[in-house]
């Protein structure tokens, strides 16, 4: 089903709307203009700073993580977020993506504020050589000087996330924990983490800056196309777990 998924998202969908507009303008110019206009007009909204904000901050908690709330928690997981293949510049292979690097970087100073030990997640897709975990275990130690007490590599979603951290948190007398992820990410990922059986306090990392002042806040530009995509993405996904949750609870 992943095909559908991309088939819905921008530009796939904006250019679809515009080939089937472009194909009925000749029978019906009343319904063919409009679906081009969509897909052309929608394009270029998706990738103006106001879209992309407006988008990633109604996914986001409403604050990061505070010093009493970190110290309730018994342990930090890190949720992976993808890789890099054939990453030269490190010499392990793969690498952490972005996303990754940014909720390493963030777990990594929770860890330093408090001392507690941290659970990193993620598995194999595909022909993957080792889990995300690893990789991520790896980026911990060698750049920023931080161990890591479990690693997580079965996962392939967040519900797997969440049911396989809980298996080995559980197993260490482990009832509380800090979720580190993307602030957008988060709110769709908390209750899997809470329906494993675990007590989650968010600490969510990458909120959504604000569009700059003016005219340049309508300027469209490949970057923020990439984050209302993004965004999209996740009310999709956050579309499907309540919809499965209505039919399967």
């Amino acid at each position: 089903m992943n095909w559908l998924k991309y088939l819905l998202l921008p530009p796939v969908v904006n250019v679809l709307l515009a080939l089937l507009g472009a194909l009925l303008w000749r029978r019906m110019p009343w319904f063919g203009g409009p679906l081009m206009a969509l897909g052309v007009i929608g394009l270029l909204f998706l990738a103006t700073p106001v879209a992309s904000h407006w988008l990633r901050q109604g996914l986001e908690p409403s604050h990061p993580i505070d010093t009493a709330e970190l110290q309730q928690a018994g342990a930090i997981v890190i949720l992976g977020g993808g890789r890099d293949f054939e990453a030269p510049e490190f010499g392990w292979g793969d690498a952490p993506s972005n996303a990754t690097w940014r909720r390493l970087a963030y777990g990594a100073k929770l860890h330093r504020d408090s001392g507690l030990p941290i659970l990193v997640s993620g598995g194999r897709l595909d022909d993957d050589n080792v889990p995300e975990a690893e990789l991520m275990a790896v980026a911990l130690r060698e750049v920023f000087g931080v161990p890591t007490a479990w690693q997580e590599g079965r996962s392939q979603t967040t519900a797997e996330n969440a049911r396989y951290s809980a298996e080995l948190l559980q197993a260490a007398g482990i009832q509380r924990v800090a979720l580190v992820s993307q602030a957008w990410h988060l709110p769709r990922a908390v209750p899997e983490f809470t329906r494993a059986g675990l007590e989650v306090i968010p600490a969510p990392t990458e909120f959504a800056s604000p569009p700059p002042d003016g005219l340049r806040a309508w300027l469209p530009r490949a970057y923020h196309l990439r984050q209302s995509s993004q965004a999209l993405h996740e009310w999709l996904g956050r579309g499907v777990y309540e919809l499965r949750k209505t039919l399967f609870r």
